[in-house]
């Protein structure tokens, strides 16, 4: 690929979603936009290319955007960030909130649903502890492919094998052929909505805690620091944030501070100055 594209793809890519792709990343661009070249009836890549320097339409700057922000996902990945939640955060968010018994749950960059979906088996499972609570667990990505998928909830043998413990899987899923259906009851404990974080983040509003993970590699530093002071804003002084394990606010942010031991998860920064005080 020439330089010049590259330049080209990738600054309507940073434009867009805020995701930067490095020189070393061209195999990425070529394997994911051929085939939206080949499904428009263009013999190469570089017909696409020069549509896009020609016309720039904006139906087709939007797929290559969602072509290139889909990321993989899977069931209680990484696991960490969903031991967290049960055994540390939820207890005093139970506590804290027991008089509105409302708990809000924003998952940014929800891809096909995995981590929404986990996150409320585990409050299923709980709902024992905490009745008449109102559970809103909100899924939000760029791509309305992805969402498409996560709003139907069936999923593959092999996504549902990866991270989903078989107790769960039978407990909360129904196959059909070869694929598997979540149980209505899940389902409808996530709402899904298309949103870019580079928009504003006030029309979602204030949520207990927030995942955004592996998402934050992707940006500049100078995006980064925005998004985290942003998504600080939308957390109250008691609120969680997980990042994935590769990332960090050090350096980025002074509005959350690092929870010791436990990786990947932050505290407001006032929040981590009251329980020192």
């Amino acid at each position: 690929m020439r330089k010049e594209d590259f330049e080209l793809l990738t600054g309507i890519l940073r434009e867009r979603s805020g995701l930067v792709l490095s020189e070393d990343k061209v195999y990425l661009l070529e394997s994911r936009l051929t085939p939206i070249a080949r499904k428009k009836g263009m013999e190469t890549l570089d017909d696409l290319i020069n549509e896009v320097r020609l016309r720039r339409k904006e139906e087709l700057l939007s797929e290559i955007t969602e072509a290139m922000t889909t990321n993989e996902s899977f069931f209680f990945r990484d696991n960490t960030p969903f031991d967290l939640f049960k055994e540390d955060v939820l207890p005093g968010l139970l506590e804290s909130r027991a008089n509105t018994r409302r708990l809000r749950i924003w998952c940014a960059a929800a891809s096909t649903g995995q981590e929404p979906y986990s996150l409320a088996i585990i409050l299923k499972e709980m709902e024992s502890q905490m009745p008449g609570w109102q559970i809103d667990i909100i899924g939000t990505d760029i791509s309305n492919q992805v969402l498409d998928k996560a709003r139907a909830g069936v999923y593959s043998q092999f996504e549902v094998q990866r991270g989903l413990p078989i107790k769960l899987l039978m407990k909360y899923f129904t196959q059909a052929g070869e694929m598997w259906q979540i149980s209505d009851e899940i389902r409808k404990m996530v709402t899904y909505r298309p949103f870019n974080l580079l928009d504003s983040f006030t029309p979602l509003g204030t949520f207990d805690v927030i995942y955004c993970r592996n998402v934050l590699i992707y940006f500049e530093q100078a995006t980064k620091s925005k998004v985290l002071d942003r998504l600080r804003d939308q957390l109250p002084v008691d609120g969680t944030l997980f990042l994935g394990a590769a990332e960090t606010v050090l350096g980025l942010s002074e509005k959350f501070k690092p929870v010791s031991g436990k990786r990947g998860m932050y505290n407001t920064s006032d929040h981590a100055l009251l329980k020192a005080g």
